[in-house]
């Protein structure tokens, strides 16, 4: 629900044009927003009390940083941000559906499947959003929105910065839902070392509201329900099992007792045969159980090959399968339609997330390629230029066959994985990936029309090329390009599918910096291609 705009607040927001109110937090005012391609986002402009702390700028330029690594797997994307504007804002996916807490208010408690969905939707984000090395903080129902059937979590990532900020003004404030804390965030000693285990503390408390209508520590008052969270344990009857069991867990008043999420993922993949099966449909099923299987391989197993590389894959077909479920069992109760988009396809399904698994704590580059950043423009160079043009970066050549764009300066070396969503946008163009890019001198992946090819790139041309032939290909439909260097081996997949496999053995070629750009295979003088979607990772 949207209100209308108050007579103080702004029409414009660094280059938003704000639409009416979402709503009004602690930390600011919350406004729907239209950028200036016409997309609908979510505008979370900060109190302009908090815009001359410093401090409070730094923490707020941090924690955004990390928000925006968190892959959007049941999220709403972190799309921009401006810590040093007169007043700090956040622009987030707009999400465009109602909260979990009005469809519990509305509708009543969910059941059977409904209910088992939303828990693995959330524990999913928690999952997503805890790997990225962000805290959510203040997760509750009104936090998790649902867009055409999907769960998805909102408000992660900065509510550490006003936190502490707010330590510092008022010993009595602190970020949250008194209902969901954990015991120790109550703890205003030791209030700096909470971590994601109050997160999972929080889950707890929202799939028992969701199941039952009611929050496991209901009391008359905050601080009676504080009292009870410390003291008294959950009240979580009506809850089914064994759904009731990992909730408990997950509410243990000592944090180090209860899963981390990657952990409560696995508990709610792992119940009894038949009662998954009563809750999730067969197909959902031996997807959720590759992923589950693939993870425990990472958390610690034998080095594995091809195995490995399925974990992300893996990952979002659940994604898509849970949103399929609550698509299903949720919205007809809401009397809203029941059509999910899952993506551009080439005629045969959905087209597949990058196959490799982010190390966490490795270096990474994300960058959705739509406005200057890590990429940049170049429209002066007579050899060629590279635009952002219709949400995108494009590259185009010019007095040059070949162009490469100016990227970021971050070098990767080792075991690595590139992925970006790649068009040809004229005939005889080829788009280009350069990795392990040392001045002159780099590997480079070229995406043509009938053919994949990776060679050496060097002064004096391109050596060593192997190749693959490539179907399908339409001039300006994007798909999924990704390469993935394992033990000195790279493979190139196009849309989920690996087309081939070679051996890296230029010892110049170690380290390197990635970038995107274009080859005119025809010499047309003309030749585009376009990027959007780059991720950039050390396994």
């Amino acid at each position: 629900m949207t209100d209308p705009l108050l007579p103080g607040d702004p029409a414009e927001l660094g280059g938003y044009r704000l639409l009416g109110r979402l709503g009004q937090g602690g930390m600011g005012a919350v406004y729907l927003g239209r950028d200036a391609g016409g997309r609908l986002v979510a505008v979370k402009m900060i109190r302009p009390e908090y815009a001359d702390d410093t401090e409070f700028r730094g923490r707020f330029r941090s924690e955004v940083n990390r928000a925006r690594q968190v892959p959007p797997f049941c999220t709403a994307e972190v799309l921009d941000a401006d810590p040093d504007h007169p007043t700090p804002y956040l622009v987030v996916e707009y999400v465009d559906g109602p909260s979990l807490a009005q469809v519990i208010a509305e509708h009543g408690p969910l059941t059977g499947g409904s209910l088992h969905s939303v828990a693995v939707g959330v524990a999913t984000a928690l999952a997503a959003i805890h790997g990225a090395g962000v805290i959510h903080r203040d997760l509750k129902p009104a936090n998790v929105l649902f867009a055409l059937g999907t769960p998805k979590v909102i408000d992660f990532g900065i509510a550490r910065a006003f936190e502490a900020t707010s330590q510092h003004t008022r010993t009595d404030q602190m970020v949250g839902t008194v209902a969901y804390m954990a015991p120790e965030r109550f703890d205003t000693d030791h209030r700096g070392v909470v971590g994601p285990a109050a997160d999972v503390f929080a889950w707890g408390a929202v799939v028992a509201y969701a199941g039952t209508g009611r929050t496991p520590f209901r009391a008359d008052s905050a601080a009676a329900t504080a009292a009870r969270i410390l003291t008294q344990p959950p009240e979580l009857s009506g809850l089914p099992e064994p759904l009731r069991r990992v909730v408990a867990r997950t509410l243990a008043k000592d944090p180090v007792e209860r899963p981390t999420a990657h952990e409560l993922l696995d508990l709610l993949l792992d119940l009894g045969t038949d009662e998954r099966t009563e809750l999730i449909r067969p197909e959902l099923l031996e997807v959720a159980t590759a992923a589950q299987r693939t993870h425990r391989i990472l958390r610690g197993g034998p080095r594995p090959g091809r195995t490995r590389r399925l974990v992300l894959a893996g990952a979002a077909v659940l994604v898509l399968a849970v949103a399929g479920l609550v698509t299903a069992q949720v919205l007809p109760r809401l009397g809203l339609a029941t059509t999910v988009q899952t993506g551009a396809t080439d005629g045969a399904g959905p087209v597949p997330a990058p196959s490799w698994q982010r190390a966490a704590g490795g270096p990474a580059i994300v960058d959705r390629l739509d406005r200057p950043g890590q990429w940049r423009d170049t429209r002066t160079d007579a050899d060629g230029r590279c635009v952002f043009s219709e949400g995108r970066l494009e590259a185009r050549t010019g007095m040059s066959p070949v162009y490469r764009c100016e990227g970021p300066p971050e070098s990767f070396t080792g075991d690595q994985a590139v992925t970006v969503d790649a068009a040809i946008l004229t005939p005889g163009a080829c788009a280009v990936i350069w990795f392990r890019a040392a001045g002159a001198r780099a590997y480079l992946v070229s995406v043509c029309e009938t053919e994949v090819r990776l060679g050496v790139d060097t002064e004096d041309g391109v050596t060593g090329e192997v190749k693959a032939p490539l179907t399908g290909t339409e001039l300006g439909g994007a798909r999924p390009v990704e390469v993935v260097v394992q033990d000195e081996q790279a493979t190139v997949s196009v849309a989920g599918a690996a087309l081939l496999t070679t051996r890296l053995d230029q010892e110049s070629l170690a380290a390197g910096r990635v970038t995107f750009g274009v080859i005119d295979d025809v010499i047309s003088g003309d030749a585009r291609a376009a990027f959007a979607h780059a991720e950039v990772v050390k396994l």
